[in-house]
């Protein structure tokens, strides 16, 4: 039986998306083929991946992708995870189930390293929870 494809979509995929592919695999890679990507590139933000490894999480390998390479793909769930991200998203070809879930972009968070990594966490910890219910509807 062949895995359901998921693939999820923010701005420069720095943060939101790659916390989301890093957590999906997680907790059920076995079921799905996972994979994010931005609208524009840049770069991993180093906070979002020190507040994953705090949850045993590596995301150390991953790096910025645009959509662009990856529109010729079957995506049986594209997940945009900003609101720019979900007006600017690109048509899919074939049967693919759009979701938008609108989460917070912590690289705008301001003050201490410290202050600046708690939003990441709070971040982390929504996305990870919002995983979680939808694993529970997905056959």
């Amino acid at each position: 039986m062949e895995r359901q494809r998921v693939l999820f979509l923010c701005t420069h995929n720095s943060a939101r998306s790659q916390m989301a592919e890093g957590f999906l695999r997680a907790l059920a890679g076995d079921r799905f083929d996972v994979a994010s990507a931005g609208t524009e590139r840049t770069r991993v933000n180093p906070l979002a991946t020190r507040a994953m490894s705090e949850v045993g999480v590596d995301l150390s390998g991953h790096s910025s992708k645009t959509v662009d390479g990856l529109l010729g793909e079957r995506w049986d769930y594209v997940v945009t995870v900003c609101d720019d991200a979900n007006e600017r998203c690109p048509i899919f070809p074939g049967r693919t189930t759009r979701l938008h879930w609108s989460v917070p972009d912590p690289s705008k968070a301001t003050g201490t390293d410290g202050e600046r990594l708690a939003v990441f966490r709070q971040v982390r910890d929504a996305i990870r929870a919002r995983l979680v219910d939808w694993l529970g509807t997905v056959p």
